[in-house]
């Protein structure tokens, strides 16, 4: 019997350039013997709406999804709030892609295709905040609603310049948190002018400011949390402390995360995953352990990002 597969594709991610390779991409699941199911993601959300419908109505052996690291998320989220646990493919075609970086999955539409029905099954931890599920990051703070503000349009044209761009643009004005943190033993007060809680080595489309040694399942999310600063030269030297991985500093503070509370004395807006993801005075993290299982490539090596064969 055939298997069967459900593939999902945000049209209008990145440079829309999923139509180009669409054709072939189906072809190749077919050729490998699965029957198909195609559907596209049409608003924000609608990607968990067809996989909490879809696996309501019938058992599909895998899932297969092409966007951003947003359509990534409401696919995680249907299968999270179905608890079903079947094999994901991702084949990321956003302005971004940090968790199809961190996982190393070819830039390359098709070979990313291949990789996500013939790689190797890899659970991978999930986070949770209150109550709402995230693959990679929850974050608060300066540039962090310029991935959600920055028109569609503009992504496409520029984009990771468009992020940088738009998040410039707040610098000026940067808004300042007071909050209370308690994680585990660690207990904080302090002013923060951004707030991360994070999986990925990649984070915005930045390599490498999250850690040397992240790890997608064991667990433990890496929470970043750095304190106001009181002037522009108090502002450069955290940024040279994130360019060179100076992550417990004067001015920022990092600890590994399994369980967070935080609590503010204003709402304060979240980004999951690079999408809005509401605004909250008091918040839960927590990190669920192998959730749930992506596919990566089979001669993945740990640090090098090839666009691998399979």
């Amino acid at each position: 019997m055939k298997k069967k597969l459900l593939f999902i594709y945000n049209p209008h991610a990145g440079k829309g350039k999923i139509k180009s390779w669409l054709s072939d991409i189906i072809e190749l699941f077919v050729k490998h013997d699965y029957e198909v199911t195609v559907y596209t993601t049409l608003k924000k959300e609608s990607g968990t709406k067809i996989v909490e419908e879809c696996l309501e109505k019938e058992e599909y052996d895998q899932i297969v999804c092409s966007g951003g690291d947003g359509t990534l998320n409401e696919v995680i989220c249907g299968l999270m709030n179905s608890n079903v646990n079947i094999p994901v493919g991702y084949i990321p075609s956003g302005t971004t892609n940090d968790f199809a970086y961190t996982l190393s999955l070819p830039k390359h539409m098709l070979k990313a295709a291949k990789v996500a029905i013939k790689g190797k099954e890899f659970p991978f931890d999930v986070g949770v905040i209150n109550g709402k599920y995230f693959t990679y990051t929850a974050a608060f703070g300066l540039f962090t609603d310029a991935s959600y503000e920055t028109p569609q349009t503009i992504k496409n044209l520029l984009g990771r310049l468009a992020y940088i761009l738009e998040g410039v643009k707040r610098l000026p004005n940067w808004k300042s948190y007071s909050m209370e943190i308690t994680c585990g033993d660690i207990c904080i007060e302090d002013n923060f002018i951004f707030g991360m809680v994070t999986s990925s080595t990649s984070v915005g489309g930045f390599k490498g400011i999250t850690g040397k040694d992240v790890l997608l399942d064991d667990g433990i999310f890496e929470g970043i949390f750095i304190k106001t600063p009181q002037n522009v030269l108090e502002f450069q030297s955290i940024i040279n402390d994130l360019l060179t991985g100076k992550l417990n500093s004067d001015h920022i503070y990092y600890f590994p995360v399994k369980d967070i509370q935080m609590v503010s004395k204003e709402p304060v807006p979240w980004s999951t995953d690079g999408e809005f993801g509401g605004e909250y005075s008091k918040i839960n993290i927590q990190i669920i352990k192998q959730a749930l299982t992506i596919m990566r490539s089979t001669n993945e090596l740990k640090g090098n990002h090839l666009e691998d064969k399979i």
